[in-house]
C-alpha cells in the first residue's frame, strides 16, 4: 500500500468517527454534523476513485496463451552488415511484459519439481504453456548478488539482438519485490552439465563438441560485430552456454555484459571487476580494462575445457595452477593429446592433428597480451579452414606468476599482489 492510498483511508476513518460523534453527542451543533458527513463524503469519494483508477496487480500480457511458435518466426537471425549502413534495419524489439499470475501458474507455483537449477541470478523454474511449449523462468533471488540493473542490463542487450546461438529471451515480468525474465527452454541444460560429468561426457563426441565450439564462436563474433551493437560479454563460461535439443549452443547471461559505442571504441575501463575466476583475461583483473579480446580470452579458456574435459580450476594438487598452464606445459613438451579428453581419444573419427590444431587455437586465444590474441574473426577462420595457417602461441595469461625467473618487464606490470580476488563478483 503506497502513502497516498493509507492518508486517503486514516481520513476516511478519521472523517467517519467525527460524524457518528457529532450525531451520538447530545447538543452538538448542526453545522459540525453537516460538516463531518461533507468531509466522509469526500473522503469516501476520494478512496473509490484512487482504487477504480489503481493500475491492477496482474496488469500484464497471459503467459500462458502466449504463441511460442509466432516468436520464433519473429526471431530469425538477424545479420546486418556493417558496411551497408541504413539497409535492413529492423526496427526496436519491444519485450512483451507478463503477468505475474500467469507466471505463476505457468509455473505451478514455482513449485519445486519444476526447478531447473540456481545461478548467480536466482533459481530458474521450467514452465509449460497452454500449447504444450515450454519455457525457462529465471526469478531474481532475494539473496542474489544481482537486483534490478543487472536484470534491467540482461533485458535490453538480449532484447537488441537475435542469433541462433544466443538463446532467446521472450519476456519479462516485473511486480513489486518480483523481477522475471523469461527465456526459450533448453532441454539439455548447460555444457557444464554434460562436459564435467564422467558418464554425460560420453555423450559429447568429436562431432559435437566441434559443432559446440563452432557454435560458441560464431554467437560471439556476431555480438561483437555483426550484431547492431557491439557487445561484450563479459562472463563467457561453460555453465553459460546452453544446449538445444540438438545439442546447438546458445551463449546465455547477459546480466554483466556492456555495450561499446562508436566505431573506433575498442575497449573501455571499469572499477568494478565482475565475472567468473579463472575465465576472466589479466588485463581485466588487474587494470580493471575489458575489450573484445576479454571475451576472446574466455573463449580460449573455455576452448581448452572443451578438449579436455576438465575444469579451469581444477589443478589446485598439481604442479600446474591452472588448465591454462597445464595446456602450455604439455604444449611446450610435445604432449598434446596428454591434454586431451579420453573420450574423444577412443573416438574414431576425432584426428589427432586436428585435436593439436584446436589446442594451438585455444592457446593463441589465452596469451598474456591483449593484441597478441586474434579477433573472434579470425577464430572463426581458423576454426573452419584447416589450411589456414596459424601462429605459434606465446605464454597464456598469469602463467608468469608461478615463474620466479620471469623476467622483469613481464613481472613489474602483472603483480600477484594486484590480484584483488574481493574485487571480482562471485556468479
Amino acid at each position: 500500500m503506497d502513502r497516498f492510498a493509507f492518508f486517503i483511508i486514516i481520513v476516511t476513518i478519521a472523517s467517519v468517527v467525527y460524524l457518528i460523534l457529532t450525531i451520538t453527542v447530545i447538543g452538538s451543533p448542526s453545522y459540525n454534523r453537516v460538516i463531518s458527513a461533507v468531509l466522509a463524503i469526500v473522503a469516501i469519494v476520494g478512496l473509490i476513485i484512487y482504487c477504480v483508477g489503481r493500475k491492477p496487480r496482474n496488469k500484464g500480457e497471459d503467459l500462458m496463451r502466449f504463441d511460442l511458435e509466432m516468436n520464433q518466426e519473429a526471431g530469425n537471425t538477424e545479420l546486418v552488415e556493417r558496411n551497408e549502413r541504413g539497409r535492413g534495419r529492423k526496427k526496436e524489439v519491444e519485450l512483451p511484459l507478463f503477468s505475474f499470475s500467469s507466471v505463476f501458474a505457468a509455473t505451478n507455483n514455482f513449485s519445486d519439481t519444476n526447478k531447473l537449477g540456481e545461478g548467480g541470478f536466482g533459481p530458474v523454474y521450467k514452465g509449460v504453456l497452454l500449447k504444450g511449449d515450454e519455457i525457462a523462468v529465471k526469478r531474481l533471488s532475494g539473496t542474489s548478488g544481482q537486483g534490478l540493473e543487472e536484470l534491467k542490463n540482461e533485458a535490453t542487450v538480449i532484447a537488441k539482438v537475435q542469433h541462433k546461438n544466443l538463446v532467446r529471451l521472450l519476456g519479462c515480468c516485473v511486480d513489486k519485490d518480483e523481477k522475471i525474465l523469461i527465456y526459450e527452454y533448453m532441454p539439455n541444460k548447460s555444457l557444464d552439465f554434460f562436459l564435467f560429468d564422467q558418464i554425460k561426457c560420453k555423450l559429447l563426441d568429436w562431432k559435437t563438441r566441434v559443432q559446440i565450439i563452432e557454435g560458441v564462436a560464431q554467437g560471439l563474433l556476431y555480438l561483437h560485430q555483426y550484431s547492431r551493437l557491439r557487445i561484450i560479454h563479459r562472463d563467457l563460461k561453460t555453465s553459460n552456454i546452453l544446449l538445444d535439443k540438438a545439442m546447438n549452443p546458445k551463449i546465455s547471461d547477459f546480466g554483466v555484459a556492456r555495450i561499446i559505442f562508436g566505431e573506433s571504441e575498442l575497449q573501455a575501463k571499469t572499477n568494478k571487476i565482475v565475472g567468473t575466476y579463472g575465465y576472466i583475461a589479466p588485463e581485466y583483473v588487474l587494470g580493471g580494462v575489458f575489450s573484445i579480446k576479454s571475451d576472446v580470452f574466455s573463449f580460449g579458456v573455455v576452448l581448452l575445457e572443451i578438449l579436455s574435459g576438465k575444469k579451469t580450476t581444477g589443478f589446485y594438487h598439481t604442479d600446474s595452477l591452472s588448465l591454462l598452464d597445464n595446456a602450455w606445459d604439455l604444449w611446450t613438451s610435445d604432449k598434446v593429446l596428454d591434454l586431451i579428453d579420453p573420450v574423444m581419444l577412443e573416438d574414431a573419427s576425432c584426428m589427432h592433428a586436428m585435436l593439436s590444431r584446436y589446442v594451438n587455437i585455444a592457446l593463441l586465444c589465452v596469451q598474456e597480451r591483449a593484441e597478441d590474441r586474434p579477433t573472434m574473426s579470425d577464430v572463426v577462420s581458423m576454426l573452419t579452414n584447416e589450411a589456414a595457417p596459424l601462429l605459434p602461441p606465446k605464454q597464456p595469461g598469469f602463467s608468469h606468476l608461478r615463474n620466479p625467473t620471469s623476467s622483469p618487464s613481464e613481472s613489474d606490470n602483472c603483480s600477484i599482489n594486484k590480484v584483488t580476488i574481493s574485487l571480482l563478483q562471485a556468479r
